[in-house]
């Protein structure tokens, strides 16, 4: 130990003692050059990698996730409101509803499993994700004995009917919801984990280090060797722009594809999504009202705060989506005056049933009229979900483009730089033997 001790004053008195001389000082100049080569090339590999990774973890688990999420709570939404108006039809309910109601659970629980797999197995979207996986299966048997009893004119079967819708509004959608915003939140966290901040930083400066060290050099050779230009140097002084150019090109594309889809994409879609789960609660509102025989009960009540949501300015429905897209404005300009369109037949379904023309009301509100009004909502909802869905995940996608390059060629180039420098100054250093 004492002898390592006393070894490492000499060594650093050799080291500094180099600068005291020319050929000492041209090995000081290798050595940092080459350091500072070696660093960037590291950088350049290690950014580019995590840059790499959270891409395409953004692409493949977090905005997956964000769909099968929004997929599950769309499914459970449309489920409740299929339920209450196959239950209005009264003794054998339509094939169609039956179907989309089948359906809705069984992308509801494909979506879960699905989503099972992309969650970690401890916090709050696992816990959703297994309430979700036992509630379904209880919902659907309240909603089974529900149709038993409507189909025997038993009126105990609203009762069941009510219960279930109690269920999947009370417990199933608010998890599915916690689950969509769990997903929302990683997708936030991923936009960080992609753009790799942190890396990308210390690869700049590690470049522009380099490029300011090389022109020192050449500064300094110029003046003691009365040359102007030493062309390994020269060469790996536009190496290294070259490669600083790159890297500022890749990283200034991948953080504009990530904006977009930030702004653009996951935050539309988020609005957009909320957008039908509430024309969807609208809808089924206004069914079980008619089915619990309720008049301006709770779910009327509700049926008015969550109409009142989506037409007021600036809501889920009614915002500045042309901005985005033309065409994805015209879309939503048109579920929006659809829905206006649903809100009013609504008005006159309640006018028949506060006057006791019961099954007016009902023969109104599942009537091809006001159902293909409704549907026409939905298709336009759909429409730009998809919409936006798509443009997602092409930003994500155009996001990671560069990135494998700059993996593999980042270090090449920073590799090519370190050997010219170490060439330029070598030639120098041997006309001193």
């Amino acid at each position: 130990m004492s002898t390592a001790l006393a070894a490492r004053p000499g060594v650093l008195r050799r080291v500094g003692g180099l600068r005291h001389h020319s050929p000492g000082r041209l090995q000081l100049l290798v050595a940092l050059l080459v350091a500072l080569g070696l660093l960037s090339g590291l950088l350049a590999g290690v950014a580019g990698s995590s840059a790499r990774a959270g891409t395409n973890d953004l692409a493949d688990r977090a905005q997956p996730l964000l769909v099968e999420a929004e997929t599950i709570y769309a499914a459970l939404a449309d489920a409740d409101t299929t339920a209450a108006q196959a239950f209005l039809a009264g003794g054998l309910e339509p094939s169609a509803l039956t179907r989309r109601y089948d359906d809705d659970l069984a992308r509801a629980t494909t979506a879960l499993t699905s989503a099972a797999r992309r969650t970690p197995e401890d916090g709050r979207a696992a816990t959703a994700v297994r309430t979700l996986s036992a509630g379904v299966a209880d919902y659907a048997a309240l909603v089974a004995t529900a149709r038993a009893n409507n189909r025997q004119g038993l009126p105990i079967g609203s009762s069941y009917l009510s219960e279930a819708s109690r269920l999947n509004r009370d417990t199933l959608q608010p998890q599915a919801r916690e689950l969509f915003q769990g997903a929302q939140q990683e997708v936030q966290d991923g936009y960080g984990r992609a753009g790799a901040w942190g890396w990308m930083t210390l690869l700049v400066l590690s470049l522009v280090a380099l490029i300011v060290a090389l022109a020192l050099t050449q500064r300094y050779l110029s003046r003691n060797t009365r040359r102007t230009f030493n062309v390994p140097l020269v060469g790996a002084t536009a190496v290294t722009v070259v490669l600083t150019i790159g890297v500022l090109s890749i990283l200034i594309a991948q953080q504009t594809r990530l904006d977009r889809a930030a702004n653009q994409g996951s935050g539309p879609v988020a609005s957009i999504a909320e957008s039908r789960l509430l024309a969807l609660q609208a809808r089924g509102d206004e069914a079980l009202t008619l089915a619990a025989r309720a008049g301006s009960g709770p779910y009327e009540k509700d049926f008015e705060a969550v109409a009142e949501r989506l037409r007021q300015s600036g809501g889920p429905m009614v915002n500045s989506y042309g901005l985005l897209d033309p065409s994805l404005g015209r879309t939503m300009d048109r579920a929006a005056e659809g829905f206006d369109k649903y809100v009013t037949a609504h008005s006159d379904v309640r006018a028949l049933d506060d006057s006791g023309n019961y099954d007016d009301a009902v023969k109104l509100a599942i009537g091809k009229e006001t159902t293909d009004t409704f549907e026409g909502v939905r298709l336009e909802l759909d429409r730009a979900l998809e919409n936006r869905k798509e443009f997602f995940t092409r930003e994500i996608s155009a996001a990671g483009d560069g990135l494998g390059l700059l993996t593999v060629g980042g270090p090449l180039l920073a590799l090519a730089a370190c050997v010219l420098a170490f060439i330029g100054l070598r030639t120098r250093l041997e006309e001193y033997r």
